[in-house]
């Protein structure tokens, strides 16, 4: 398993519910822009591969609440991903408090490809650049 694409944030106040936690649902906006680093930081860009006449989706996501996050809390996101069969993509996904590295929670988001309505096979350049992701750390 290739080490994992961090992306660091801040729990900002308006994310909070009545009980001064980050409400539930707000964890799935977290895992998504820390996906969306991730492809950046792999050369891909999803806005693009919209433009392109391809749609990555959200098939199913699986959240283990582990501990809460509070307001102004510093935390990371670590990513990895994996090709499941021929259309899916399984993003491993856990939020760590910083500084502490405590699990917050553990995210499993997989993936689909789609094009007018239809899943297709992911587009070559986005197994490629996962494919050379993972190869990384063994260079």
């Amino acid at each position: 398993m290739p080490k994992p694409f961090s992306a660091e944030f801040s729990v900002r106040d308006y994310e909070l519910d009545t009980q001064g936690v980050v409400n539930n649902s707000t964890y799935q906006n977290y895992l998504e822009h820390a996906r969306h680093q991730f492809l950046k930081h792999i050369g891909l860009n999803f806005n693009q591969l919209h433009e392109d006449g391809t749609d990555a989706i959200v098939h199913k996501v699986e959240l283990e609440y582990k501990r809460a996050l509070r307001g102004d809390e510093r935390f990371v996101v670590r990513t990895t991903a994996e090709q499941q069969g021929h259309v899916r993509f399984v993003f491993y996904q856990n939020i760590y408090r910083l500084p502490e590295q405590e699990l917050v929670l553990k995210g499993k988001v997989t993936t689909a490809f789609m094009n007018n309505g239809r899943a297709i096979r992911p587009p070559k350049e986005v197994t490629i650049a996962i494919q050379e992701y993972k190869m990384e750390d063994i260079k």
